[in-house]
């Protein structure tokens, strides 16, 4: 029901306009933001465009997306993601924040009646079929991107935002509001590359709702005149609807570094004794491979202006898979095994050293798994290089071998004895016959 009452109310926004002479209602265009929610897509807010009036009270949405498209998961993952422009009732954009009990503040604009009509013209052309859709990027054009371009243009005066810089990167924003997430931005930390980590002024700091609406509130034309002429909450919600924090001995930094701390002492273990346990390096690098499947998708591939560069994929690469494999090869695979083991201990260990230096920032969880990686490679690299290789399955080749012998000669010593003695009880009956 809410989706068909909101495609007949589309359908009559997108009427054509009114003709010159015909007479124009007064409207008022107001800026609606919405506080973070739990779901990982919410987590920066949202921004909307509402025109109310005399009959009318309509949203206008760039953030509507559609689940169910094709090969959704794969587009997104290879930056073709499609947003698209909606209008529908306030009233049914309002349900959904109410219900996940989400602050929500209306800031309205203080648009000349001629500049509102313009804009909701301009709203109305971009909405039908043939405009709505756009490729979605999730700093530079998004709901609340859109709609500062779509303000700019409406208004025959200059807006003039303030240039206060807060976060100056886009990944150090991102990391206010995703704190209470750190898996989510751990993924985002691997992902995205070091163009999340370059000086951004003030006004591109907006792409996110919460400081859009924070710098529209202190902007003013270039006649004087404040941009936002009233704000009020529609609704109290709550300061924060996400989740809580996640507790510190589940984050990504407290379980590889645990990990790691295993994996340094496996490779210090090897070292004493000699032996390299294979199916630790298959699992370790196997992930390491993987994850740097996916790395190099995203930096070859994707057309997400953000995953490349991405300096670790120094670290994160599908040659990692080599090690984890060639460990099982024996000598036949370490004409493979040992190139990419040398490039774990010097290429992985420089860049860790290096890190401060260059501009990229990384989730701190990566720094253990750099350093475990280093010294799980140094010990094979030792360890093969000094030419004392041993592994648990020679090991236990070598045993059931001695066991063999061993056995064969009891069994061979037991003979000669069984034998010695009968020769000896003969001789005696031959002797007491004589």
């Amino acid at each position: 029901m809410r989706t068909i009452l909101a495609t007949l109310f589309t359908i009559l926004l997108l009427l054509p306009p009114l003709r010159a002479g015909e007479r124009r209602d007064s409207v008022i265009v107001s800026l609606v933001t919405c506080w973070p929610g739990k779901e990982v897509y919410e987590l920066c807010g949202h921004e909307a465009i509402r025109v109310r009036g005399e009959g009318i009270d309509s949203v206008w949405n760039y953030g509507v997306f559609d689940f169910n498209e094709p090969n959704f998961v794969g587009r997104f993952v290879s930056g073709q993601t499609d947003y698209m422009l909606a209008s529908y009732p306030f009233p049914l954009f309002m349900a959904e924040y109410v219900q996940g009990n989400r602050r929500v503040v209306e800031q309205d604009l203080n648009l000349s009646q001629e500049e509102a009509w313009r804009l909701l013209g301009m709203l109305r052309e971009e909405a039908l079929p043939r405009n709505r859709t756009y490729r979605y990027n999730y700093v530079k054009d998004n709901c609340a991107t859109r709609i500062v371009d779509r303000v700019d243009q409406a208004t025959d005066r200059r807006v003039i935002y303030p240039d206060t810089v807060k976060y100056g990167t886009f990944r150090r924003e991102m990391r206010a509001y995703h704190k209470d997430y750190p898996w989510y931005q751990f993924g985002i930390d691997l992902a995205l590359g070091s163009g999340l980590d370059a000086g951004i002024p003030g006004r591109a700091e907006m792409f996110v709702p919460i400081e859009m609406m924070e710098k529209v509130d202190g902007a003013h034309f270039d006649d004087g005149a404040p941009l936002v002429a009233r704000t009020r909450i529609l609704f109290e919600g709550g300061e924060n609807a996400s989740l809580p924090p996640t507790p510190w001995y589940v984050t990504p930094l407290f379980i590889f570094s645990l990990l790691s701390l295993l994996m340094i002492l496996i490779a210090i273990v090897q070292l004493r004794r000699k032996r390299i346990v294979r199916w630790v390096y298959s699992v370790w690098f196997g992930v390491l491979g993987l994850v740097g499947c996916l790395t190099a998708f995203l930096v070859f591939v994707s057309t997400h202006e953000a995953t490349s560069p991405n300096i670790l994929l120094v670290l994160l690469n599908p040659l990692q898979l080599i090690v984890a494999v060639g460990v099982w090869l024996g000598r036949r695979g370490r004409w493979m095994t040992l190139p990419m083991v040398w490039w774990n201990v010097v290429a992985v260990g420089l860049l860790l050293l290096a890190w401060p230096v260059q501009r990229q920032t990384a989730d701190p969880a990566m720094f253990p798994i750099m350093a475990a990686t280093v010294a799980l490679a140094a010990s094979y690299a030792i360890i093969i290089s000094t030419g004392s290789y041993k592994n648990s399955a020679v090991l236990r080749h070598n045993k059931r071998i001695n066991e063999q012998v061993s056995n064969s000669t009891r069994r061979s010593g037991n003979t000669r004895r069984s034998g010695s003695g009968r020769s000896s009880q003969a001789n005696a009956r031959g002797g007491n016959r004589r």
